[in-house]
C-alpha cells in the first residue's frame, strides 16, 4: 500500500521538539524524496512512519500538506541539521549542569557513513560540545548488510550505551534498518535518522547558505553543487513528487 500523507502525524514545529519525552525514542524524517521511494517500497514506508516522531524535512511536504487538507499542518519545515543541532544542544547543556555533581560526560554515538567524515565530526565535536563524548562506527560501504554485520553494528550501539544516537546511511538505507533492529538495540535515548548532517557537520558536503534556505531553495543549491549525483532525486524526483502528490489529492475527493 502507497504511503499516504494526507494521514500521518507530522510534527508541526521546531518547539515541538522540546516535548519529546526521555527514553528511547525514533525520530525519521520526511521530505519529497522519501516520500516517492516509498510509494514503490512498501517496507521503507512502513519504516519511514512507524516511528515515534515524523518531522518534515522539507518544504515541499509542508505546502503538500495544505494543499491536501492533511491531517497534520506542520507549520515550518524542520531540517535534519535543525533536528540534530537541537538535540545535541539540549544535551550539552544537561551536561554543563551536571558538571559540578561529577557527572560524566554525555556519550553521543554516530553510525553510519566513512571512517574519514567521521573522524572530522569527532574532531569538530571536541570544540563544538566539549561537555559530550563523541563515539562512532562506520559500517561496510554497501547496500545492504549480512546478519553479521549487523549484529556487529548493534553490539556497537548497545556497548556504547549512549545517550543520543545518530544513524546516517542515507534513505531509505537508514530508516529500514533502524526499524528491522530497534527492537534489539538497548538504548535508553533519542535516535534520529539524519542522512546528509554527518557530511554537513563533518564539513564534507557545504550547507546552503541561509539566504536558499529560507527561501526553500536549498534542493536546487544542492543540485547545482553536486548535479551528477543529485539530478535523478531532484529533477525526476521532485516531478514524481508533483504527480503523486496530485495523484493523492485525487484519491481522497473521489
Amino acid at each position: 500500500m502507497a504511503l499516504r500523507l494526507k494521514t500521518l502525524c507530522i510534527v508541526s514545529s521546531q518547539k515541538e521538539l522540546t516535548f519529546i519525552p526521555e527514553g528511547k525514542t525514533l525520530i525519521n524524517t520526511i521530505y519529497a524524496y522519501s516520500y516517492v521511494v516509498a510509494q514503490k517500497d512498501d517496507f521503507f514506508a512502513k519504516a519511514l512512519t512507524q516511528c515515534d516522531y515524523l518531522i518534515p524535512d522539507g518544504a515541499g511536504i509542508v505546502k503538500a500538506c495544505r494543499w491536501l487538507r492533511a491531517k497534520s499542518q506542520p507549520k515550518e519545515r524542520i531540517a535534519g541539521w535543525d533536528l540534530f543541532s537541537f538535540e545535541m544542544d539540549r544535551l550539552s547543556s544537561r551536561m554543563k549542569e551536571c558538571k559540578d555533581e561529577g557527572i560524566k560526560k554525555g556519550k553521543v554515538m554516530f553510525l553510519g557513513s566513512s571512517e574519514k567524515v567521521l573522524s572530522l565530526i569527532r574532531e569538530r565535536a571536541a570544540k563544538d560540545y566539549p561537555c559530550l563524548e563523541v563515539v562512532t562506527y562506520s559500517p561496510p560501504y554497501k547496500s545492504e548488510f549480512s546478519d553479521e554485520e549487523s549484529r556487529a553494528m548493534i553490539k556497537a550501539v548497545n556497548d556504547a550505551d549512549p545517550d543520543l544516537l545518530w544513524i546516517g546511511m542515507t534513505a531509505p538505507k537508514q530508516e529500514k534498518w533502524t526499524y528491522r533492529h530497534w527492537d534489539e538495540l538497548d538504548i535508553h535515548c533519542h535516535c534520529g535518522t539524519i542522512g546528509a548532517v554527518f557530511d554537513f557537520y563533518a564539513g564534507t558536503v557545504k550547507r546552503a547558505p541561509l539566504w536558499w534556505q529560507r527561501h526553500s531553495l536549498e534542493w536546487l543549491y544542492r543540485l547545482l553543487m553536486e548535479p551528477r549525483r543529485m539530478w535523478r532525486r531532484y529533477i525526476i524526483g521532485n516531478a514524481k513528487f508533483l504527480y503523486y502528490i496530485y495523484k493523492e489529492g485525487r484519491e481522497s475527493k473521489a
